[in-house]
């Protein structure tokens, strides 16, 4: 018997779920809530899910995990040691839980990323024994990084560094070189420490490539720490939401809005979010919409900007590209959005007056306005602004400009000096999220949408490193 351990992505989260049968009996580790795409893979299979277990109760999304148990009769294995409001199936460091006749899994204290945090070690059957195949680790031992330690308040991210440096060396002694890593964390999600460094990994390829396996305590520590950017501000609700007992989730087709009702909804305040691409946004958009397009992360931006609770109103081209923003939005507790308009912009404005356009310009349109050349049909730069997170900043920045990371510009537009402002980020997302936040402000604005890796090659003048 050969287990097969099957990878259920969340890239827009930047986490990874996992399926792992005997081909008759399953395991699901750390499902996101949007468990529809579990019970597919299973019936494909034709597997029973038996155990549903947590590694730790989630900071960055609500977990499907109870829900998910409820459906199949699963078992539903969480540390015994975290306060839950439901029915589980209560697990410590040292338990061995039976699956089949050809798996198990062994249960491994491994606190770091939270105080409880369990890893499982999956055996399956060899000759009379066991064999370990892999280990899930959560938020433990990722690939080339750890989980970060600091979700839990300040207060405790130093004790809790030292916690992961511990339980990471506990798997490497524990484990073979050749067992795999199963991590939730570390592909763009921002409870890992870094990111991943590779796309699958092994005990023995940690203990070469890791930090935490080649670090002493206090540097790993020091490091580590000294690494961690801000977190997106939604994760003060996911780690309630998760002790409490999420609720099913609802994704049937929120209501439909008019061009009278999204024009209340904006002079309200409320949010109106553009789920187009950033060149489409650009070339026509709806007066006071915010731009977040679907091809990027729009679920962490849009928690991490708004006021919790606010209502929130989608617009798209489709139905599909609604549903799958709402799919995107209950994964991060945002279950019901207020209301959707599908089309195009001519269609969601009362008149055409209530219809704008952004301005578009590259680093080399900024190269050439540094040196006093702005290149016509462009206002010349009083501000140039970089919304991205303050590590990027740290590791290099266009002189003179001004750094006001993107969760933070809401509540600091007045921080944005007079004048024209061209705004960049990496790649051209955020910077288009700002953007429309700018313009909706009435301030005159540039979008670059351009990345940044190339700013310095198109002659950009960038500030002296330090």
């Amino acid at each position: 018997m050969t287990v097969e351990v099957s990878v259920i992505a969340t890239s827009s989260l930047g986490d990874r779920s996992y399926l792992a049968t005997d081909g008759r009996v399953a395991i699901v580790v750390d499902p996101q809530r949007d468990i529809d795409r579990i019970l597919h893979l299973a019936g494909a299979k034709g597997v029973r899910i038996t155990h549903v277990v947590e590694t730790h109760i989630h900071n960055d999304y609500v977990s499907g995990g109870r829900e998910l148990a409820r459906i199949t009769g699963a078992h539903y294995l969480v540390a015994a040691a975290d306060q839950v409001g439901f029915d589980r199936t209560p697990v410590a460091d040292g338990d061995v839980v039976p699956v089949s006749d050809d798996l198990r899994l062994r249960v491994v204290g491994t606190p770091g990323h939270t105080f409880h945090h369990l890893s499982y070690v999956l055996d399956e059957a060899s000759d009379g024994g066991w064999t370990p195949a892999g280990v899930f680790t959560g938020g433990s031992l990722l690939f080339g990084t750890t989980g970060r330690t600091d979700l839990l308040g300040q207060q405790h991210a130093h004790e809790l560094a030292h916690h992961q440096h511990a339980s990471a060396r506990k798997l490497a002694d524990l484990l073979p070189d050749g067992a795999q890593v199963w991590p939730t964390h570390g592909f763009g999600s921002f409870c890992s420490a870094s990111q991943a460094d590779a796309p699958e990994s092994t005990i023995g390829r940690e203990k070469d490539a890791n930090p935490v396996l080649r670090l002493a305590a206090d540097r790993f520590v020091t490091e580590t720490l000294a690494g961690l950017d801000a977190y997106p501000a939604y994760y003060a609700h996911m780690g309630a939401t998760n002790a409490a007992g999420p609720a099913p989730v609802d994704l049937t087709p929120v209501a439909r809005a008019d061009a009278g009702e999204l024009r209340r909804r904006v002079a309200a305040g409320e949010w109106v979010v553009d789920l187009r691409h950033r060149k489409a946004y650009a070339a026509s958009h709806l007066a006071g919409t915010v731009s977040l397009g679907l091809d990027g992360p729009m679920s962490t931006w849009l928690g991490w900007l708004i006021d919790w609770g606010v209502p929130i109103t989608l617009l798209a081209e489709t139905p599909d590209q609604v549903a799958d923003a709402q799919r995107e939005l209950v994964r991060i507790g945002i279950d019901r959005p207020a209301a959707q308009a599908t089309g195009a912009p001519e269609q969601w404005a009362t008149d055409r007056s209530e219809l704008r356009e952004l301005t578009v310009a590259d680093f080399a349109a900024l190269a050439a306005a540094q040196a006093g050349n702005t290149p016509a049909g462009l206002p010349t730069p009083q501000v140039v602004l970089d919304v991205r997170m303050t590590n990027e900043w740290k590791a290099g920045h266009v002189d003179g400009a001004v750094h006001v990371p993107l969760p933070d510009l809401p509540r600091r537009l007045a921080d944005v000096p007079a004048g024209t402002v061209w705004v960049h980020c990496g790649s051209g997302y955020r910077a288009t999220a700002a953007a429309s936040l700018l313009a909706n402000a009435g301030r005159d604005v540039v979008l670059i949408d351009d990345m940044f890796g190339q700013a310095e090659t198109a002659g950009v003048r960038m500030a002296p490193t330090t």
